[in-house]
């Protein structure tokens, strides 16, 4: 299996999972990911994924870097800004109020994404 295909096969599972537990749902888009307490994004191929995430006030965000090159995660408002993240580290945030919070990678400003507090 080649590293591209590893990856795209890494980011499908928790897709899959999260579009049979949206099914019946109109009003959740397949890019969105509900979440509890703790949700999840992966940063691979100059991306972050999902792109969108949807949470509840209280939860915990967790992005971990699984590209092979640093990278960061920084909110444009400076609510939250990480370290340089290598291969498989981790930068977490709790978000407390809700609002949408869009986030952008310093290393490569073109990389973005956005969490929606509700």
């Amino acid at each position: 299996m080649t590293k591209q295909n590893a990856s795209l096969a890494g980011l499908l599972t928790p897709v899959v999972i999260a579009m049979l537990l949206l099914t019946g749902s109109p009003s959740v888009e397949a890019s969105d990911q509900s979440s509890g307490p703790n949700a999840e994004v992966k940063i691979d191929n100059f991306s972050f994924a999902p792109e969108t995430i949807k949470v509840s006030v209280g939860t915990t965000v967790t992005w971990t870097n699984r590209d092979d090159i640093p990278h960061t995660v920084v909110s444009t408002d400076g609510a939250f800004k990480s370290k340089v993240r290598d291969t498989d580290e981790q930068f977490s945030f709790t978000f407390t109020k809700a609002g949408t919070y869009p986030y952008f990678c310093s290393v490569h400003p073109k990389m973005t994404g956005k969490v929606v507090v509700q």
